[in-house]
């Protein structure tokens, strides 16, 4: 398969769910009339960065958790995603590699409440961050990577998950605001 084609190159994007007690940071972007959809921190892995820095780097930038201010970050889940975005760029496939980690009240007061993204124009897309109970995250809102109803079925912020790889996700099970 070309390069150019859709899903014809991989990429692999670090995220995590940051806890304080039951709430876990989301980044909320917004659509218009009125359509919200949110997702994990984090963001793609640069050509040569490890896991772990580029996870450390992603959460620096959008939520300003600097490095040893939380739980040493554990894998959660893997998740194989084809869907295809809007856009002239074709879409690649991505492995999102989600994350969890835990912190203090202290340390979430001093964290960041936005995110601003580059866009190609040079203007900035904002996310803003908000702190939802992670069972209400699970049930009521359109998250990316879609990983809701693994969420859902954690028993507790800190309980394990009964598998590391969920189900593949493409234009089938998923489609862009």
């Amino acid at each position: 398969m070309p390069l150019d084609a859709p899903f014809g190159r991989i990429k692999v994007r670090v995220s995590a769910l940051v806890f304080c007690g039951n709430e876990v940071a989301l980044l909320r972007r917004d659509r218009a009339n009125n359509i919200h959809f949110f997702t994990t921190i984090g963001g793609n892995v640069s050509a040569g960065e490890p896991l772990d820095t580029a996870l450390a780097r992603e959460l620096e930038e959008e939520l300003a958790l600097a490095p040893g201010l939380g739980t040493e970050p554990e894998l959660l889940w893997l998740m194989d995603v084809r869907v295809t975005r809007p856009g002239n760029t074709p879409s690649p496939r991505k492995l999102h590699l989600i994350y969890r980690l835990h912190v203090s009240t202290d340390v979430r007061r001093t964290l960041a409440t936005h995110e601003f993204d580059e866009l190609t124009d040079g203007g900035h897309e904002v996310g803003h961050v908000q702190w939802i109970d992670y069972q209400q995250a699970a049930a009521d809102l359109r998250l990316f990577p879609p990983i809701g109803a693994a969420l859902a079925q954690l028993a507790s912020p800190t309980a394990r998950p009964s598998t590391v790889e969920l189900p593949a996700i493409t234009d089938k099970e998923y489609s862009w605001v």
